[in-house]
């Protein structure tokens, strides 16, 4: 116990005692000792009660009075009393000015922010930006936020919770010209963060990156074409000492057709959303990769295709054979001679996964990540080398997007990769003709 509080309780007792004393003193000079003494304790405690009344009253009333300078325990209460209602206004007060610099700072936010109750879907509180983007206004509070965002259809998203895949293009409710990225965010118990993004500008910056890309790459055909033309007229024996030179541009050349072409594919790819879907026979397609890979290897490396599915694929036959084609011809040109490349196509669950597994240099897990991005290159002299264009792996990923399939990317420095495309149970159907065939190998000259 502080000393000061020691000796006001001390204090206290001894005016308590003084005044029984005096009840005392008083009763013997009246001769009634025993009834002064009882009104004199019925007095203290009375007195008592009163402080402790006016304490409750303080307390109930929640007033905030300067404690007096007495120094007895009901003094040294009514002072612990107010440091105490002191500490706590100024906590609230800190709270408060934290919340409005938390607030000021989410109003600020260009990105639309709602807080939404996770149990009932309901909105609790909602930034500036939320009212430009999402057309929220404050009678929306306590809303059901899949009522305020119509005509946003958001109650599957809604209940997928944490699951949930972010929205990457969709219209504002605001604003139909606008185009909003929608992500919800669990970040407690008890709510969510639904996050609103205007991507508008991006979209038609991107857009017209597309349309530049299309557009460039169609006029290089034509300059390209005739190029290529002249130099095949070009008869490298009548100046032998032009041959290499000669070999050399149309070997350029070639590589610049097959950029403008792939980044025709590319750009064709970006502008559509789905593709028609076909029976795709999954045993004359492994035929076909197989005789590709094996005049892509010329004997250089050991080939194995093995089909274990017994089924077929719906989607874009020609689409899908390039997807395949790529990453088959990659598993070649990557695979040093002598070493091996096994194809597989197998049942998983109830879809199917075609991988493409070679002993080649391997990829860096540094550079997975990053490896279906166009232009992108491990190794910018050995994709040179091989006469790769760095846009293989990115017609890849967007022929798989158009399929609702994915691609997963295994790979060790050194050892090898492992190419695997995954498709769903709705892009696999019985295979009409079983033609299973056996495994098929191909053995190095």
């Amino acid at each position: 116990m502080p000393t000061h509080i020691r000796s006001a309780w001390f204090r206290t007792l001894g005016q308590l005692l003084a005044v029984l004393a005096a009840g005392v003193l008083l009763g013997l000079l009246l001769d009634q000792v025993w009834l002064l003494l009882t009104v004199a304790a019925l007095a203290v405690v009375a007195w008592h009660y009163w402080r402790l009344r006016r304490l409750l009253v303080r307390l109930t009333a929640r007033q905030r009075v300067q404690p007096g300078k007495g120094e007895g325990v009901w003094n040294e209460l009514d002072r612990l009393l107010y440091r105490g209602q002191s500490e706590m206004r100024m906590r609230k007060r800190r709270l408060l000015d934290m919340l409005r610099a938390y607030r000021a700072a989410a109003d600020a936010l260009p990105d639309a922010v709602v807080v939404v109750d996770r149990n009932t879907q309901r909105v609790q509180w909602f930034n500036k930006a939320a009212t430009r983007l999402l057309g929220l206004q404050h009678a929306d509070l306590g809303s059901a936020v899949g009522e305020c965002l119509q005509p946003l259809a958001l109650s599957h998203w809604l209940a997928a919770g944490r699951n949930a895949e972010p929205l990457l293009d969709a219209a504002s409710p605001a604003d139909p010209e606008l185009r909003i990225n929608l992500r919800l965010i669990p970040y407690s118990d008890e709510h969510w963060l639904l996050v609103a993004r205007d991507v508008s500008k991006m979209l038609r910056l991107e857009q017209m990156r597309q349309d530049f890309v299309a557009n460039v790459s169609h006029e290089l055909r034509t300059p390209l074409t005739v190029i290529h033309g002249y130099l095949d007229m070009l008869d490298p024996a009548e100046a032998p000492e032009w041959a290499p030179i000669l070999s050399e541009m149309q070997k350029q050349s070639q590589r610049m057709t097959q950029l403008v072409e792939d980044l025709l594919t590319l750009s064709r790819l970006e502008a559509q959303d789905s593709l028609p879907d076909e029976s795709v026979a999954m045993a004359s397609m492994l035929a076909t990769l197989r005789r590709e890979a094996e005049a892509l290897s010329q004997h250089r490396h050991v080939l194995t295709v093995v089909d274990e599915a017994g089924v077929d694929l719906l989607g874009s036959n020609k689409e899908l054979h390039s997807a395949f084609s790529n990453l088959v011809g990659n598993a070649v040109r990557y695979t040093p001679a002598g070493g091996s490349i096994s194809v597989r196509f197998a049942r998983e669950g109830d879809g199917a996964v075609l991988s493409v597994q070679d002993s080649g240099y391997g990829i860096p897990q540094a550079h997975l990540p990053r490896i279906t991005e166009r232009f992108y290159r491990v190794s910018t002299s050995r994709s040179r080398e091989s006469g790769g264009t760095g846009l293989g792996l990115s017609i890849v990923k967007h022929v798989l997007h158009l399929h609702q399939a994915r691609l997963e990317i295994q790979s060790e420095v050194g050892r090898g990769s492992v190419f695997s495309i995954h498709f769903g149970a709705e892009r696999v159907h019985p295979r009409e003709s079983d033609t299973l065939r056996a495994p098929a190998q191909s053995q190095p000259a």
